[in-house]
């Protein structure tokens, strides 16, 4: 009973009884059939007298056949001859629901949970056409969420969860129309697979990633290679490329790390003597440079 019926009645009721005890007291002869009106009509607003809230649609029965939908709001209804069979909730639901060992497509266990969002949009199809339309979304969805997993396979499953969120919507929005019930929207919440399968794929994801870094290291190598190759060319054309380019290393040696280098007489031989010695002219505010060695029979 709600707040408004429940204080018409109670003041009704309360009034009956004061008449009933004024006319006790005054042995007044209109008193108690004025107390009995008043209980009388005490009992029919508390029969009688409904209220909806903005979200509730109540479904009426009439000597058995349907009077109407009412609210929301305030309304009545005939005591005895009307009868409230249903209080449907048009606001939005969630039932959650899973799917436990079910086989997909490639024959992979899985657990899978998600959630459903619903509501009412009809609710005398909700209240006549189905018995317990809240049970039956729930059957409805694991039903479906089984299927769903039947056909597919367990990458696509991991992978693209929007597709089977939307396939799932679609059909179990098909199955509840006709019962009044729209589907919002279905969310995959986890998909569970057995633990030796995890350990496999996690083996099958490293092995790929090793053979991926395999396969770029191997070009790396091959793109060092083809690189020492042009420059080894590039020497044999030019010699004078060689003695300049070992000239650098030797000055970029002694400058950075300020040290002596010994450098073999065949070496030096090697190089243009006005190279070297302009070479050891920079290099000797830093380090010096030692003589030329001679091979000592």
């Amino acid at each position: 009973m709600n707040p408004i019926t429940s204080l018409l009645a109670t003041i009704l009721f309360l009034c009956g009884l004061a008449l009933a005890g004024f006319g006790t007291l005054s042995f007044s002869w209109f008193a108690v059939p004025l107390a009995i009106l008043f209980f009388v009509a005490a009992v029919l607003v508390a029969l009688s007298l409904k209220v909806a809230n903005s979200w509730e649609k109540f479904v009426i029965l009439r000597a058995g056949k349907l009077q109407g939908v009412r609210g929301p709001g305030l309304f009545l209804i005939i005591p005895v001859f009307d009868r409230v069979i249903a209080v449907i909730d048009e606001r939005i639901q969630t039932t959650a629901f899973n799917a436990e060992q079910a086989l997909t497509k490639d024959t992979v266990p899985v657990n899978v949970d998600a959630i459903i969002f619903w509501h009412v949009h009809d609710a005398e199809a909700a209240a006549l056409k189905i018995t317990d339309y809240r049970q039956a979304i729930d059957r409805v969805a694991q039903t479906s969420l089984r299927e769903m997993i039947g056909s597919s396979m367990l990458a696509a499953l991991l992978s693209d969860r929007k597709a089977a969120d939307e396939q799932l919507r679609a059909e179990i929005g098909a199955k509840t129309s006709a019962w009044g019930i729209s589907v919002t929207s279905v969310e995959v919440r986890d998909v569970a697979i057995p633990v030796a399968l995890q350990d496999a794929m996690s083996r099958q994801a490293q092995a790929e990633r090793e053979k991926q870094a395999r396969i770029i290291l191997g070009s790396a190598e091959d793109e060092v290679a083809s690189r020492f190759v042009a420059a080894a060319k590039t020497y044999a054309e030019y010699p004078i490329a060689l003695q300049l380019r070992a000239m650098n290393i030797i000055y970029e040696t002694t400058k950075e790390r300020g040290s002596t280098i010994l450098i073999p007489t065949s070496m030096v031989e090697a190089m243009n003597p006005a190279s070297a010695l302009v070479l050891a002219g920079l290099a000797a505010p830093n380090p010096s440079i030692s003589p030329p060695l001679k091979a000592v029979a």
